[in-house]
């Protein structure tokens, strides 16, 4: 579990977001949505230590990370960021066995347990097929599942997602968004997960957490949050918010300058 207690985050003295409280459970997926600059990533890098608070808590199984060595976070917490640089030369293996670093003591070399882990990682995520190829030559999406796998790797208990699917056409996004759900029941994760495409947070989210000037405009499950007055306050966009015709989650369309609803 993570949770967080009146959190506030910043860069240098200006701050960002104030006030924010949230708890995330293991075997769920919490989203982060709001617009651009709302502070989505500055909160994913609170959680992983990046960014110093400037006031609150942030408690892992209900211990401070403040007082959890830089080492053993590694090992509790495991981030995909929103643009990850791949050594191109690597392999996908080599690149995937990095994640045993926190595991590691100091000049000490990977051992047949790290490469099997590193491995069952690779099969969870179906990347084992392209195992020994450059991470040069793979795809946008082969790369996500790569950077997942390496995550995987840390043995974590909490996954943080920066935008995983940036960069990805709808068939990938899919994929990795699936992927994540997957890995999240059967690893018993905490994720979570900054958005910015309100539909997939609707389909894959169990909660939303909707931030905007600084604050979390509200929380709740997607059919909470996804309002269409919540989305035009917010976003300032006019929307039209649907039940989904197979499973009732809501669907944002928006509305055009001509009143034509658009996909």
């Amino acid at each position: 579990m993570i949770e967080l207690s009146d959190v506030g985050l910043g860069y240098d003295y200006r701050a960002v977001l104030n006030n924010i409280n949230l708890k995330a459970l293991p075997g769920e997926v919490l989203g982060l949505i709001g617009p651009n600059g709302s502070g989505k990533s500055t909160l994913l890098k609170g959680m992983n230590r990046v960014l110093n608070l400037f006031s609150g808590h942030i408690l892992i199984d209900r211990r401070d990370i403040k007082s959890i060595k830089r080492a053993e976070l590694a090992r509790l917490i495991a981030t995909v960021p929103q643009n990850p640089i791949l050594p191109e030369a690597f392999t996908a293996f080599e690149v995937v066995l990095m994640g045993r670093t926190p595991h590691l003591g100091l000049l000490s070399y990977e051992g047949g347990r790290d490469m099997a882990i590193a491995w069952q990682a690779m099969e969870a995520t179906q990347t084992q097929f392209f195992a020994q190829r450059r991470v040069g030559e793979l795809s946008g999406g082969e790369k996500q599942r790569l950077i997942i796998a390496r995550s995987l790797t840390q043995q974590p208990k909490v996954l943080l997602l920066d935008e995983p699917t940036t960069h990805l056409d709808i068939n990938h996004q899919v994929e990795i968004l699936d992927l994540v759900r997957r890995l999240c029941f059967e690893q018993n994760l905490t994720v979570v997960a900054a958005l910015h495409d309100l539909n997939l947070a609707a389909q894959y989210c169990d909660y939303l957490i909707m931030l905007n000037g600084g604050q979390a405009y509200t929380k709740g499950i997607p059919q909470e949050v996804l309002t269409a007055q919540n989305i035009k306050e917010v976003y300032g966009a006019e929307v039209c918010v649907s039940p989904h015709p197979v499973n009732g989650l809501p669907t944002t369309l928006v509305v055009g300058g001509n009143g034509y609803v658009k996909k």
